[in-house]
C-alpha cells in the first residue's frame, strides 16, 4: 500500500463521527476466539438495570474490544497490508467504535438526565451571577 492511501485509511478512522451509519457486527475475533458482539450488545440493552455481574462483564467486554480496535489501528498504521486489506481493517475498526459507542451509553444517565443536570447547573450560575451583580444576600428573597 503506498503512503498516501494509508494516509487516507487512517484520516477515515479518525474522523469524528466516522462510526455513525456503520453496521456493527454480529460476530467479531476478540483474543484468537470469536465473539457474538451484536448479540451481546443486544443483550446487554435489553436488561433493565445492570446486575453486578452482568456490570463486570460489560467492562470486561468493553476493555477487549478496545484492545482489539487498539490493534487494528496498528496492524493498519504500521502493517504490510493491501489497500483492500487496509479497507477492510477500517470496516473492523469502525465496526468495532459502534459497538464501543453502543456500549458506553450503558448505565449512564441518559442524554435527557444530562440534558437537565446542565440546565440546572445554567440556572443555578445565572442565579449566582445575578445575585453578585444586584447585591443580593442569602437572608434576602430573590424574585
Amino acid at each position: 500500500m503506498k503512503s498516501y492511501e494509508r494516509a487516507q485509511l487512517l484520516e477515515r478512522v479518525e474522523r469524528d463521527g466516522a462510526s455513525v451509519g456503520v453496521s456493527m457486527p454480529d460476530e467479531v475475533e476478540l483474543d484468537g476466539e470469536p465473539f457474538a458482539l451484536r448479540e451481546f450488545v443486544f443483550e446487554i440493552k435489553r436488561l433493565d438495570g445492570l446486575p453486578a455481574e452482568k456490570q463486570a462483564e460489560l467492562q470486561a467486554v468493553k476493555r477487549r474490544l478496545r484492545r482489539a480496535r487498539r490493534e487494528r489501528e496498528e496492524e493498519l498504521e504500521e502493517g504490510d497490508i493491501s489497500y483492500a486489506e487496509g479497507e477492510q481493517l477500517v470496516e473492523e475498526v469502525l465496526g468495532l467504535s459502534r459497538a464501543l459507542n453502543a456500549l458506553e451509553s450503558l448505565g449512564g444517565p441518559g442524554i435527557e438526565a444530562e440534558a437537565r443536570a446542565s440546565e440546572t447547573a445554567d440556572q443555578k450560575r445565572w442565579r449566582s451571577f445575578l445575585g453578585d451583580v444586584l447585591g443580593w444576600d442569602d437572608r434576602r428573597s430573590r424574585r
